[in-house]
């Protein structure tokens, strides 16, 4: 598989590599045929977190939010000189800093380091000095997208979205559903498939720091609406838009003795070959390289020799990986 070099695959030409782990095979497909392999009684669940821009600068230090906190601080990652241009990787470490140091942005726009990780010190809690509607406008004024260096050219905010996109949670993208758009939806809903959305705050992929990343994903906030719940107790399968999907549902159903249960949450689980899953019936995602945490998650669903035949597959018939790439369906 190859990192896309543009800012995306056409929603039109999105591939979509078929994976049946009961059948033991795999097939190609388009995205655009995903009506075609699902059927009534099945439900989507979808994330509907608008994705913020997350990256700002102050100074030589890029600062990359990580997700809100309870009681309106933020979570942050630093990054030293450099943009996404260069590999995360091999961008410099940021200077360390202490609790009391300020960021500046510019504009009046500033924040308070609250506190350093002792798992990283580029890890941080950060409280801005604005709050409500003057913050959002803040970040939306002075914030970009995320991104990272397999592209070629800056993304603008609006091809990190969804079609459904709500609420500004995500400090990544969604990303398994942005193919996802309105024909195809319709199509899905004429053949009986259902659809529902839960809220789910997406963190960071990467960090450029080795004990921060092996610690991804970090604890991500969710909202779990009670006519999901209902959605998903009538449910033939259950099949999950995204890693994050899956990480609320199970996560909320783990947190509630095996149960579904409405309402706000935080979850920490990460998923993997030994997980057993109690909600969730098969996974729509992106295409990942074998090795990433986002595929060890796939693991859950299917045997990693099938999915390992299936990426090497997928390698030779040039699929693209990463959130602006092609598509994987195991059920």
């Amino acid at each position: 598989m190859k990192a896309g070099t543009d800012w995306a695959r056409p929603p039109e030409d999105v591939k979509l590599l078929y994976v049946d782990s009961r059948a033991e095979a795999f097939r190609d497909q388009r995205f655009t045929e995903l009506p075609e392999l699902l059927g009534k009684g099945d439900l989507l669940v979808l994330n509907d977190a608008a994705t913020l821009p997350a990256s700002l600068r102050a100074g030589d230090v890029e600062v990359r939010l990580a997700g809100e906190l309870e009681g309106g601080a933020f979570r942050a990652v630093l990054f030293g000189a450099g943009d996404w241009r260069t590999d995360t990787d091999v961008r410099p470490a940021p200077p360390v800093l202490r609790a009391g140091a300020v960021l500046r942005f510019g504009d009046g726009l500033s924040a308070m380091v609250e506190s350093v990780s002792t798992v990283s010190p580029r890890l941080v809690s950060v409280r801005f000095d604005s709050t409500g509607a003057a913050l959002w406008e803040s970040l939306y004024r002075h914030g970009r997208p995320i991104q990272y260096a397999y592209l070629s050219k800056p993304v603008p905010l609006s091809a990190v979205q969804t079609s459904y996109a709500a609420r500004p949670w995500a400090s990544e993208m969604p990303s398994a559903g942005r193919p996802l758009r309105w024909p195809t939806l319709s199509k899905l809903l004429e053949g009986g498939v259902k659809v529902a959305t839960l809220t789910h705050a997406a963190g960071l992929s990467a960090t450029g720091d080795r004990a921060l990343d092996a610690a991804l994903p970090l604890p991500e906030r969710y909202e779990l609406p009670a006519e999901t719940v209902a959605a998903v107790a009538a449910a033939k399968r259950v099949i999950a838009v995204g890693t994050t999907v899956v990480r609320a549902l199970e996560g909320n159903a783990r947190s509630n003795g095996g149960r579904l249960v409405a309402g706000r949450g935080v979850t920490d689980l990460i998923i993997g070959p030994t997980t057993s899953l109690s909600v969730v019936d098969g996974i729509l995602s992106g295409m990942h390289e074998p090795g990433s945490s986002h595929f060890s998650l796939l693991t859950a669903f299917a045997p990693g020799a099938l999915l390992a035949k299936a990426a090497a597959h997928a390698e030779g018939a040039g699929y693209l990986v990463h959130e602006l790439g092609d598509s994987t369906l195991v059920v």
